[in-house]
């Protein structure tokens, strides 16, 4: 499963979404808004995307992982909008028979959505500024 939403992603849901009787291992990823970044405070992060390409994007990589290990289930969701300091961003669900390919999997589902998908983030700062970053710059 693959969304882009307006809103508050519901990470347990998503984590029992992609349970399976056949799959021992469950990994959850959550990026999350943090409140310092390179020694700034963050008020707020805005996200943007060109949606139809970034569901594009997001379904090859789910084809991609699955083609390199035996996924039961995954979801992959981004936020779009103003979101707050603390709030989840993104999140990354996968189910495999065994751990090690579960966190494998969802390594590379994030690491790719990052490389990839084209969603924009507009860092706006606690001293009033702002400046639109790639995602990737920051180290997230």
């Amino acid at each position: 499963m693959i969304r882009l939403t307006t809103d508050a992603i519901n990470y347990a849901a998503l984590t029992e979404s992609v349970c399976r009787p056949d799959c021992g291992g469950v990994v959850l990823f959550l990026g999350m808004v943090r409140s310092l970044t390179d020694g700034r405070v963050t008020a707020a992060l805005e996200y943007e995307a060109y949606s139809a390409m970034a569901e594009k994007k997001l379904a090859e990589i789910e084809q991609e992982a699955r083609r390199r290990w035996p996924i039961g289930e995954m979801a992959l969701v981004h936020r779009l909008g103003r979101l707050g300091v603390g709030e989840v961003s993104v999140a990354a669900a996968v189910s495999c028979p065994h751990r090690a390919e579960a966190f494998e999997a969802c390594r590379f589902a994030i690491d790719r959505l990052k490389e990839l998908v084209p969603i924009w983030k507009q860092e706006n700062w606690a001293d009033g500024t702002s400046e639109w970053v790639h995602p990737t710059k920051s180290g997230e």
